[in-house]
Formats: C-alpha cells, sequence, structure tokens
C-alpha cells in the first residue's frame, strides 16, 4: 500500500484544532476521537491568518490528533486536502500532506497525516517569517 493510501488520523495545529473556525465548518461531528498530541521534527510559523509547520531537527509543534469516524473519512480527506491547497504532486502546493509520527499525552507514538508548509513556503519562512513561540498557535 502507498502512504497515500493509508488511511491515517491527522495531525492538526491551526484552525483545525477544537475551538477554532474550520474545526467547526470540517470536522464538529465527524471525528472519533481528538487527542492533545506532539508533532517533534517541526517548527511553527505565523501565516496571513494561519500558521504553517516547517520540518526542523529540535523543534516542538502543539496540536490535536483527529481520528476522523470511518464513515466522513474519504470526505475529510478531500475537503481537508482542498482546506490547505494540496493536490498530490502539484508544484504550485501551499503545504504538503505527509505521514510523519506524533506522540500522545500518555507518550504513545502514532502515525498521522500532517500538513507541512511546502517547500518553496518553508525557504521563505525560513529566511524571513515570525516563529511562533513555543509550537502552540492556540495559546499566543
Amino acid at each position: 500500500m502507498t502512504v497515500e493510501r493509508l488511511r491515517l488520523p491527522f495531525f492538526v495545529y491551526g484552525t483545525l484544532r477544537p475551538g477554532r473556525e474550520n474545526h467547526d465548518l470540517y470536522l464538529r461531528g465527524r471525528t472519533a476521537e481528538e487527542r492533545p498530541a506532539l508533532l517533534r521534527g517541526a517548527v511553527m510559523y505565523e501565516g496571513p491568518g494561519w500558521p504553517y509547520a516547517v520540518a526542523e531537527p529540535g523543534g516542538e509543534i502543539h496540536g490535536e490528533l483527529i481520528t476522523p469516524a470511518t464513515e466522513h473519512y474519504d470526505a475529510l480527506l478531500v475537503a481537508l486536502d482542498r482546506l490547505e491547497d494540496y493536490a498530490p504532486g502539484d508544484p504550485a502546493n501551499i503545504y504538503e500532506r505527509v505521514a510523519r509520527e506524533v506522540i500522545l499525552g500518555d507518550g504513545e507514538a502514532t502515525g498521522a497525516w500532517v500538513y507541512l508548509a511546502a517547500e518553496p513556503v518553508a525557504r521563505r519562512l525560513r529566511a524571513s517569517g515570525t516563529l511562533v513561540p513555543g509550537g502552540d498557535w492556540v495559546s499566543c
């Protein structure tokens, strides 16, 4: 099975987190479980109204692991890809959806889809972006 065909939960760190506008629009009533989680090996930058996660050794981002309800998985995958301007292999992507390991509150590690800034965006952010202190956009 290719990585694109995996039915992983989603690690969310910005507007899709509980209590934020896109959580209500996209996820409310469509999830089986939502748990606090930590993504290691990435840092967060401010964006125009939303954050960007950028791969960076030693960094950490706080967020939630969202497990879609089985009957909503396929529709949510399409909707979230559209929200994040992601299409597999498109060089114009703003984000790339990648499989990464996240750490749950009890220390358990699990795989999840994460939307990381596409490399051209990540380069710009590394050069002149504003880091989110502590890797937690909700607490800023």
